[in-house]
């Protein structure tokens, strides 16, 4: 793609302040975007990308928003109208990248309904209801775009909780889509596989045969890079992706081919 085809556009990503959303925050904003970086906890973090993509000639602003409780919707919609008065050239957004998640969750032996209730809490409920609250600020002909996973076509009891939030935001993709049409708002979700991220740092990192048994897996022979995510959700987002709509989009390598 052109360098800024998504210049005078706004975007705003969850749990953008590392690993594959902050991947993509950077990648939105160098292709022209103002970006919203919301992050929950980390302000440090958000403040790096932030500076990393002004430093690039790219305009963004954090956003701190914690998901995973009732009215975490309504209250990142609130941070970013404020903020957006202040750093967004139009209100309302273009594309929203609904990546936040809890990466890991307990095998069915040991999960407790509280981890059950926590992962759907974040990993479903809060991007449902963030689209929800956010329709009336997303213009048409805007892009939502999902961080799915690749577990939703390979099995892996050992994360089955985390498994199905992936599943159920799948269905959300292939409905919305269906809703949104009318409207010219493409709706589309990509499903990574392994990827290097602080996530999966602890067992990946530092440890070759891990990095080789995870290389294996995928059909083109190495782990995941965030930017290798961040370059399709980037498609997704622009104007070539126009007649695409409620696809999930595999980019795991080719894992389980």
């Amino acid at each position: 793609m052109d360098a800024r085809v998504l210049d005078g556009k706004v975007a705003l990503v969850t749990g953008g302040s590392r690993g594959i959303g902050r991947a993509v925050a950077e990648r939105l904003g160098r292709d022209g975007a103002t970006v919203a970086v919301a992050y929950a906890r980390d302000e440090t973090a958000a403040d790096e990308v932030v500076a990393r993509i002004r430093a690039g000639g790219g305009r963004a602003f954090p956003l701190r928003a914690e998901l995973g409780r009732h009215g975490d919707a309504a209250a990142l919609w609130a941070a970013f109208d404020a903020a957006a008065e202040r750093h967004a050239a139009a209100a309302g957004v273009d594309v929203l990248v609904n990546n936040a998640a809890i990466g890991r969750s307990p095998d069915l032996a040991s999960l407790t309904e509280d981890d059950f209730d926590h992962v759907f809490a974040v990993n479903v409920r809060a991007p449902f209801f963030i689209v929800k609250e956010g329709l009336s600020r997303l213009r048409d002909g805007g892009r939502i775009i999902n961080v799915s996973s690749g577990v939703t076509r390979i099995a892996m009891p050992e994360i089955i909780a985390y498994s199905a939030t992936k599943g159920a935001l799948d269905t959300f993709t292939l409905t919305l889509a269906k809703q949104l049409g009318p409207r010219g708002i493409t709706v589309n979700s990509v499903a990574p596989g392994i990827t290097d991220t602080d996530t999966n740092a602890g067992w990946l990192r530092g440890n070759p045969e891990a990095e080789a048994a995870a290389a294996s897996l995928a059909t083109l022979g190495r782990v995941g890079q965030p930017e290798d995510i961040a370059g399709v959700v980037a498609f997704l987002a622009s104007d070539d992706a126009r007649w695409v709509t409620g696809r999930v989009i595999d980019a795991t390598g080719g894992a389980g081919l």
